[in-house]
């Protein structure tokens, strides 16, 4: 009988690509990663492993290996959700990656409505930005992610994951309401030697900002950078910036002047899970807690246009 262990070693080299970052990801030293994946060579009687360089590649064989793991581990995550059916109540803990506005406004609220509805169920919220949350996800460091796609900004479709939308929420121009930042630009090019607080380079949010700024004609004066979007309001609230904030974010923007973008833009916020898992009781009643809290969150103060 195959080590399942070593087999899901065999199946993150295939998707990490290096056994260092195995070794990150599992929590193992690599020459601990090294050995279980030499063992599995011995167990299967075929090399699994060929040197090229200071990496590896995996093998036809191995290859073919990857792709049984696969199907192993989504028929036992269907199990585990088969179980969880069978279950009086919902228990255990379910392990989260959230970007933070999510974790600023609906996260809270979500765990409320859970608290009273299954008290049983632990939820772990850990902050990732979209693609390490996928990485975690994929990974099984993860149960749950939530994730933010902008304009123009596709995220790649990750074979193997369901995907769920939650909800749309409106991308806003933030202004202090008084100070030499707060005149209300007659185009968005009114704003291009502004001092701005944006997301870090990379980043979803940061790269549709960038889109939006250079389509306007300008490169936008970086001062202040943060993936911490309150930072962001408090920045521009104290006449320090201007910013692009999520409508989401809602009573938190109390303070600031907020004028809609032209074309409207929108972010689209999802929830991902490992296919095999997402009939999960678990997985189900947190994502119907996420879109009560997202019904219930409150609009963003009086929008103004551009």
């Amino acid at each position: 009988m195959l080590n399942l262990s070593r087999l899901r070693i065999l199946h993150e080299l295939n998707r990490s690509g290096t056994l260092a970052e195995v070794a990150r990801v599992l929590s193992y030293t690599p020459s601990a990663i090294s050995q279980q994946l030499t063992q599995l060579e011995r167990e299967v009687g075929v090399p699994l492993l060929v040197k090229v360089g200071r990496r590896v590649r995996l093998t036809d064989d191995a290859l073919n290996l990857v792709r049984h793991t696969e199907a192993v581990l989504a028929q036992l995550e269907l199990a585990e959700a088969e179980l969880s059916a069978a279950q009086p109540e919902i228990r255990g803990l379910l392990r989260v990656a959230s970007f933070q506005s999510v974790v600023l406004s609906l996260a809270p609220v979500a765990l409320s409505v859970l608290a009273q509805a299954h008290p049983r169920l632990e939820v772990a919220i850990t902050q990732r930005e979209v693609s390490p949350a996928y990485d975690g996800l994929l990974a099984h460091d993860f149960d749950l992610i939530l994730g933010e796609e902008h304009p123009g900004v596709p995220e790649p479709v990750r074979a193997g994951v369901d995907l769920s939308v939650l909800t749309h929420d409106a991308m806003l121009l933030a202004l202090p309401r008084h100070g030499p930042l707060s005149e209300r630009p007659a185009s968005l090019s009114d704003l291009a030697e502004l001092p701005w607080a944006l997301d870090p380079p990379n980043s979803t949010a940061r790269r549709w900002a960038d889109i939006v700024c250079r389509e306007a004609g300008f490169e936008p004066r970086v001062r202040f950078e943060s993936p911490d979007p309150s930072l962001h309001v408090h920045l521009v609230r104290q006449g320090h910036a201007v910013a692009f904030l999520p409508g989401l974010m809602g009573a938190l923007l109390e303070g600031l002047q907020l004028v809609q973008l032209p074309g409207r833009p929108h972010r689209r916020l999802f929830t991902a899970v490992r296919a095999g898992s997402s009939k999960h009781r678990a997985v189900e009643v947190f994502r119907q807690a996420l879109g009560e809290a997202a019904e219930q969150n409150p609009p963003p103060p009086a929008v103004v246009r551009l």
